[in-house]
């Protein structure tokens, strides 16, 4: 008995886990990004718990401190393990990103949640959040630290297919005399709302 409700709950967990991939506009930015759920490729892995994946952010000056700058495009390699932490819909999860441009590279450490929103009897609907910081030490080159947050809200229209909608800050702070500016100093990478889509396949 005990190994056919093993077997029931590992066969739940596989149809839960899935790769996502997700395309972002504004009236000005790009943003595509993938996540590869780890325990469809290896047995010794938890299905839904491990994820690796890389971003793509092609953003516009108008969105950042300065419009006169020439921004280079973003690139992110990330990590991110993820747990439940009630029967409610909370899930909780720590990861680290190499976060990159032309100048830039930082390995921001951070926080995300997701929360499925228990008022969706007409259609799944989940908040999520997530912190992510390097502070001088695990920033190199012209990079002083890095922060970022982003807050979304998704609409499941379809099965495994959302409307996303949320709002991303991404502070690459630079040394003195260093980026965008004579001192140096913060400035606002990215900092906008933002619609999209998201799959999971």
């Amino acid at each position: 008995m005990l190994k056919k409700i093993t077997l029931l709950s590992a066969s739940a967990l596989t149809a839960f886990a899935m790769h996502t991939g997700e395309i972002n506009i504004n009236n000005k930015d790009l943003e595509v990004s993938a996540q590869f759920d780890m325990g469809q490729f290896n047995d010794a892995v938890e299905p839904n718990t491990m994820f690796v994946g890389a971003k793509f952010l092609n953003a516009d000056e108008e969105h950042s401190d300065n419009e006169k700058v020439d921004l280079k495009p973003y690139f992110e390699g990330n990590f991110l393990m993820m747990r439940p932490i009630s029967e409610r819909g909370m899930r909780i999860g720590m990861g680290a990103k190499v976060a990159f441009t032309k100048d830039y590279m930082a390995v921001p450490l951070g926080l995300q949640f997701a929360y499925k929103i228990p008022a969706n009897d007409f259609v799944p609907m989940y908040l999520n959040g997530e912190l992510y910081y390097a502070p001088s030490v695990l920033s190199f080159g012209d990079a002083d630290s890095y922060l970022e947050y982003r807050i979304s809200y998704d609409i499941e229209i379809i099965d495994n297919g959302s409307i996303t909608m949320g709002y991303r800050s991404m502070d690459t702070n630079y040394k003195a005399n260093k980026g965008y500016s004579a001192t140096g100093g913060d400035f606002a990478y990215n900092s906008y709302w933002y619609v999209g889509f998201k799959i999971g396949f």
